[in-house]
């Protein structure tokens, strides 16, 4: 084949385009790869079983799975992460979010699959202001909203009267190594219709320095959430209202190896009624690591809910007044890689007063539980 000067001009210049577009591409994955290098996907498949003996016609919140005591297997959760966490720099960014579902999922903003999707932000003041802005995960109370890191597989009566999820600004202050503090607003409900109405958030950690013995690292939690007005919700996406809650909890190291002590106190305020009125949970916790693989976890709560509010309704079938204990043991032996696997047995014993104290019962629950949780 004869190439004259034309053809080998009209090859030159298009290998130049392919060249030139190659190039262009390259550095849109470039930048692409630039802006995920950071960015890690991790999360869980959590599954379990459960077998409920006793009367499951009066409600228990929180019950063993997303509401009602269950008998059966089942999909708790499935939760897949996205994160770019703040680095060292004063004017760092990030972001965080976790989608999730099952029968124990999180449900945040508009109801939908997404637990927390928020941009975190640093700002250079003092030791540096941490920020969050969006759908996050509730900071008041002694249990979270991840399974695995609870100490139990049940959610317990104090977790129902904590916010799981909220949207708004969070701002935290570490003070020194002992000291940080939290502070922000949301709107008083992801689901509420009134979001021009605002709720605050404040909490304080306090960690035992080095100087403390056995009991350095342990950790003091002191927290709350308020309403501005009667019409807030601040932390309930169930039962609607406007409450005040004030949550004082706490772990500690002891003198025995691998025992550590966890103690939680919420108090439920209730506003705008004339007739209903406050109610605390008190709560107990021990855990146990006796090897690298076996650990043990003891739970035990106490709930007054006598006087009413949402605290009556964790263990009332209509909304009365109510007061109720519990009692959890669970087992942990993690045999497979990156699997948490636990058993447990809850014991329930609830006085359901009824309409202003009347026509009390007592019922009995008790209930064996089983947990496989993946991590990825």
């Amino acid at each position: 084949m004869k190439f004259n000067q034309w053809t080998l001009g009209l090859a030159a210049v298009g290998a130049v385009s392919l060249a030139s577009a190659v190039r262009a591409d390259e550095a849109k994955l470039s930048a692409l790869q630039t802006a995920l290098s950071n960015t890690t996907i991790s999360g869980y498949v959590d599954v379990g079983a459960n077998w409920t003996m006793g009367d499951q016609s009066q409600s228990v919140v929180p019950t063993y799975y997303n509401g009602k005591p269950i008998d059966g297997f089942s999909l708790n959760a499935v939760v897949v992460s996205l994160d770019k966490p703040l680095d060292e720099s004063r004017w760092a960014s990030g972001y965080h979010i976790d989608l999730n579902y099952g029968n124990d999922a999180i449900y945040g903003y508009n109801d939908g699959p997404i637990r927390q999707a928020y941009v975190a932000l640093r700002t250079p003041v003092g030791n540096g202001i941490d920020w969050k802005m969006g759908v996050m995960d509730g900071i008041t109370g002694y249990e979270g909203n991840t399974s695995f890191l609870n100490p139990n597989i049940s959610r317990s009566f104090g977790y129902a009267v904590n916010p799981a999820t909220y949207v708004g600004l969070l701002g935290t202050y570490k003070i020194s190594d002992v000291i940080s503090v939290t502070a922000g607003i949301i709107n008083p409900t992801y689901s509420t219709s009134n979001i021009s109405s605002k709720s605050y958030v404040a909490a304080v950690a306090v960690t035992a320095p080095n100087s403390w013995g056995f009991l350095k690292g342990s950790v003091w939690n002191f927290q709350t959430i308020q309403s501005f007005e009667s019409g807030d919700q601040p932390w309930s996406y169930y039962n609607p209202g406007a409450y005040n809650n004030y949550s004082v909890n706490g772990t500690f190291n002891t003198p025995i190896a691998n025992l550590k002590l966890g103690v939680s106190y919420d108090y439920v305020q209730e506003l705008g009624s004339s007739y209903l009125g406050d109610g605390a949970i008190y709560g107990v916790y021990a855990t146990y690591q006796a090897t690298d693989k076996l650990s043990l976890a003891v739970r035990g709560e106490y709930l007054d809910g006598r006087y009413g509010t949402i605290v009556g309704d964790v263990v009332g079938t209509d909304g009365d007044a109510g007061q109720g204990s519990e009692i959890t043991a669970t087992i942990q032996y993690n045999l497979w890689a990156n699997v948490v696997s636990r058993a447990e047995f809850r014991w329930d014993h609830i006085d359901h007063y009824g309409e202003f104290g009347i026509n009390a019962n007592n019922t009995d629950l008790c209930s064996l539980a089983l947990s496989l949780v993946y991590k990825f």
